[in-house]
């Protein structure tokens, strides 16, 4: 077992907002979107996991619009997530900090859709049936990139308009087709739900590589597309990313849906594994093994077979009802498969070592989760290259992992 050297890692070096509230009003008044009646119900569209401080963003526009006199409730925009019942939903909502006491408004939670005139290759467009009766709709997204493969639009209003609100349904229409669903199919299934949903705003919300808001920007429906063109180019350029194109073996201690939509970013495991995609050229890992959930995933370990070892506590964790459900939903089976199950962390870090295809000392790394990336470790003789590069702020010496009596891993980098 080789010694870890502990260290900071450089990153994009993108401002975070000093007030996240403010600037969620101060978007929403600089916009002039929101014209209606005083009284008039507006869904707020909130769902997607893992957004730094969504909470705040969505109790800010609450406030926001019952401070022009509208009456707003919440609903989920999650697609089939939360097991695929309107009940799930709002558990995850929930886990999100998202309640009715902390929100001060109603959450109306349903997988019921209504549904409008299909595309012309007979697609059926879903929209939530809450939203659609609603005065108007507020979407809240983030922007950044989805965990399949590159195309102009990723994640962002566009997604949460087609998936999102399209619940269970308008989730599997898109992903029934495979890849040109995702290309084609959701642009034009946001395209025909802008054209008959009452949707009034966006807010599109990015993160720098710390995980914290950088940007909020109030778009309106017919610029959304645009916008999640626009910056997605921006969260792209501000991602956290791991400094190598080529590791035998890394070490994850979580994975979860907050973490990424494929519970391991594909942009940093390497591995998107979708037949007929081709997975990114670099980086290249040769083993990966995960140790946890994360708690807010809930038991979904979607993404656990991107990994080749699991310790037995993280496969007894595994909600399969959530998880096979998403990957059901998704079309896309192999995130879901259990890999090798061993019986502790302790026998997964050896067997991780043990299979690394290396002729001398393994390029080995740890990380907390593909989107914690601020603090890493790395075996001694991958140091130099790192200052070499100069992404090192600083390091600790080089330190053997250590585990207690029941092989549970004691020097964690989550602290």
């Amino acid at each position: 077992m080789p010694d870890f050297v502990r260290l900071r890692l450089r990153q994009p070096d993108v401002a975070a907002l000093d007030d996240v509230a403010a600037s969620v009003a101060e978007a929403l008044a600089a916009s002039n979107l929101f014209n209606l009646p005083a009284g008039s119900e507006i869904a707020v569209a909130v769902g997607s996991r893992g957004i730094a401080q969504i909470d705040t963003v969505a109790r800010a526009a609450v406030a926001w619009l019952k401070g022009r006199g509208y009456a707003p409730f919440i609903v989920p925009g999650m697609g089939s997530h939360g097991g695929g019942t309107a009940e799930g939903q709002r558990a995850v909502l929930a886990k999100l900090g998202v309640t009715e006491d902390a929100m001060g408004c109603q959450i109306r939670a349903t997988m019921d859709t209504v549904q409008y005139a299909d595309l012309a290759d007979g697609t059926t467009c879903h929209f939530d049936a809450h939203a659609a009766r609603a005065d108007g709709v507020l979407v809240i997204n983030r922007v950044k990139a989805h965990t399949s493969f590159p195309r102009p639009i990723e994640s962002g209003l566009t997604k949460m308009l087609a998936v999102g609100l399209g619940k269970a349904g308008g989730a599997r229409q898109v992903h029934m087709i495979g890849p040109r669903g995702f290309d084609e199919t959701l642009p034009a299934l946001a395209r025909k739900i802008i054209d008959n949903a009452p949707i009034t705003a966006g807010l599109a919300l990015v993160e720098n590589s710390h995980k914290q808001l950088s940007h909020i920007e109030a778009v309106a429906p017919a610029n959304f597309a645009e916008t999640d063109m626009r910056l997605l180019e921006t969260a792209k350029k501000a991602m956290a990313r791991l400094p190598f194109d080529q590791l035998d073996g890394l070490l994850i201690e979580r994975l979860g849906k907050d973490i990424s939509g494929a519970g391991i970013d594909p942009a940093i495991s390497g591995r998107t594994d979708i037949r007929g995609v081709d997975n990114p050229a670099t980086p290249f890992i040769h083993k990966i093994a995960a140790l946890a959930l994360t708690d807010r995933t809930d038991g979904n370990g979607i993404g656990v077979g991107m990994a080749d070892y699991i310790p037995r506590a993280m496969a007894n964790a595994l909600d399969l009802q959530a998880m096979y459900m998403n990957a059901i939903t998704a079309t896309i089976l192999e995130k879901a498969y259990i890999p090798i199950v061993l019986p502790d962390e302790a026998t997964v870090i050896r067997a991780l070592v043990a299979t690394c295809w290396s002729a001398g000392a393994p390029r080995l790394c740890h990380i907390i989760s593909s989107a914690q990336l601020d603090e890493i470790a790395v075996t001694a003789n991958l140091l130099p290259e790192l200052k070499a590069q100069g992404v090192v702020i600083d390091h600790d010496d080089p330190a053997p992992l250590r585990f207690d009596e029941t092989g549970t891993l004691l020097n964690r980098l989550e602290r």
